[in-house]
This record gives C-alpha cells, structure tokens and sequence, in this order.
C-alpha cells in the first residue's frame, strides 16, 4: 500500500511487524470480493496484469495463476518487504502518483485495492493507471469510504461498543491529518467517468461480524496505540481494555465498505495514433 501524509509518514506502515496480520485479515475479508470483480471483467490466460499497492501476495498470485505462463503479472508497492517471495509474478518497488507506469504494457488489466484513498497525488495516480491500459483493458479500482459507515460497531448497544466507537474516530481523524479522503470511495464511479473509461459499474461490500474484521482492528489498534494516545484519543488503559473486548468476543466489529469500481478504456473508431480516445479530465 502507498504510503502518503502530511508528516511523510504512513499511518499503517508495511515496516511494523501487524502489517502482515493486517495483509492476512485484509485478504479473507475482501479477497472474495476481488477475485469476483475480476472474473466480472473476465480476466484470463494471456492477460497482461498491474496489481498496484500490492503489499501482500494473495491478489498478484491469483493474477498469477489465471494468466497462466503466457500472461504476465506486475506487483507493485513503494516497500515490497510482504512480497519477497514471488511465484509466477513480478514484484517492482514504485510508486504510482510519482513514477511512469512500470515496463511491461499496455496493460489487459488494472486493480488498486486500498492505495488510492490514502496517495496525496490521487488525481495522477489514476491518469497514470488509465494511460497504462491498452485499447479495452479494464481499471478495477477498490477503496474504503469510512464516512459512509463511521461506526466499528454499528450495534452500539453497551459501553464496550462505545469505547469501539470512540477508538475508530480517533483513528479516522489521524488517517485524515494525514491526507487520507475518508469519503473517496463513493466518488470512484464518477472519477472513473470523467477519467474517459466506458462501461463504468461499482458496488460495495463490508463484512460485519467477521473473526478476520476482529484480527484486523486488533492489529490496527496495535500498530497505532502510541498515535492514539499522543493525540488524546484514548488512554493505554483504554486501549488494553477495548484489546480485551475484542479477544473475549464482545464486538460486533465492521469494516468501512469497500466500494468496488470499474471501467473500461474504450476503442476509438478512428485511430488516433493507438486507436484509443481517452479523456483524462481529473
């Protein structure tokens, strides 16, 4: 995942020992959710992939997988230490708003999962992926929209539930000092549009209840702790309670849903020089 903040720093860095338990809950939650946009779109053997802000394995190898020996698979992330060991895919320190799309395309296939809504550079970012297709490949882009859900536990029913609640606005407020747009899923459908793609859709997903949406607050709350409490959000005392919570199984927890979008760069009648008219109006 790109890293991005006012302070240069991310908030959940890939260096911290949770980032893999986060990669690994991040992956039984959403990963269903993915791999079902992926065959919507119809991926298949030949196919040429970008996985962008890739931070663990499990999307580039089922990329992988499915292109088979004649496509090709890029992963990308400005810090690969969760992808060391590639099978059937390459793996390319880079970072999308910064640097020219990776060797390797024009590109069949496109997918940022949980980058863009944390890259200050948005805007470049997705121009960049967009230039990047080819003439009818598809950009599937997935992103958070926590303000459409500001509740970790939409059930608040009893004090262990309000402190669940207290501890995530805290921790939406450091993502947003932090440059993160905490409504920029709701606006992929349209930045799609207007960045020339035809045949835009997008839904949206969120588990409630889930062991894995437990494992992933657990190892947030403990990659920000220090965070939390320098800002006053909440007390180490608070904290090691609301931990507690979550390992007896007191909570109901959600995700923010991830709202899933995609479109593909279209086919002019009239080439003009790559047979494609694209708009990139961002």
């Amino acid at each position: 995942m790109t890293r991005n903040s006012s302070d240069n720093e991310y908030l959940l860095d890939n260096q911290q020992a949770e980032a893999g338990e986060r990669f690994a809950a991040l992956s039984v939650l959403f990963d269903p959710s993915t791999f079902r946009h992926f065959e919507t779109v119809g991926v298949g053997a030949g196919w040429r992939c970008w996985e962008v802000g890739a931070g663990g394995h499990t999307v580039p190898a089922w990329l992988a997988e499915r292109v088979g020996p004649a496509g090709y698979v890029v992963a990308t992330d400005i810090d690969t230490s969760w992808m060391r060991e590639a099978a059937g895919y390459e793996v390319l320190r880079h970072d999308v708003a910064a640097q020219a799309p990776p060797e390797g395309g024009p590109f069949d296939l496109i997918h940022a999962r949980l980058v863009l809504v944390h890259v200050a550079d948005r805007h470049q970012a997705l121009r960049s992926m967009v230039e990047a297709l080819r003439p009818g490949g598809w950009l599937v882009v997935e992103d958070g929209d926590p303000a459409l859900l500001p509740l970790i536990c939409p059930d608040e029913y009893g004090p262990e539930q309000e402190l669940a609640n207290r501890l995530r606005r805290g921790f939406r407020e450091l993502l947003r000092q932090r440059g993160a747009d905490l409504a920029y899923g709701r606006k992929l459908p349209r930045l799609l549009r207007e960045a020339g793609l035809a045949g835009v859709e997008a839904d949206a997903y969120f588990p409630i209840a889930s062991p894995a949406s437990s494992e992933l607050e657990r190892a947030s709350v403990q990659q920000v702790r220090d965070k939390l409490v320098a800002a006053g959000a909440a007390t180490d005392e608070e904290i090691d309670r609301h931990l507690a919570n979550i390992a007896a199984g007191a909570l109901d927890l959600a995700t923010a849903p991830m709202v899933s979008a995609w479109g593909r760069r279209p086919v002019s009648a009239v080439g003009d020089g790559d047979g494609v008219g694209v708009g990139v109006g961002l």
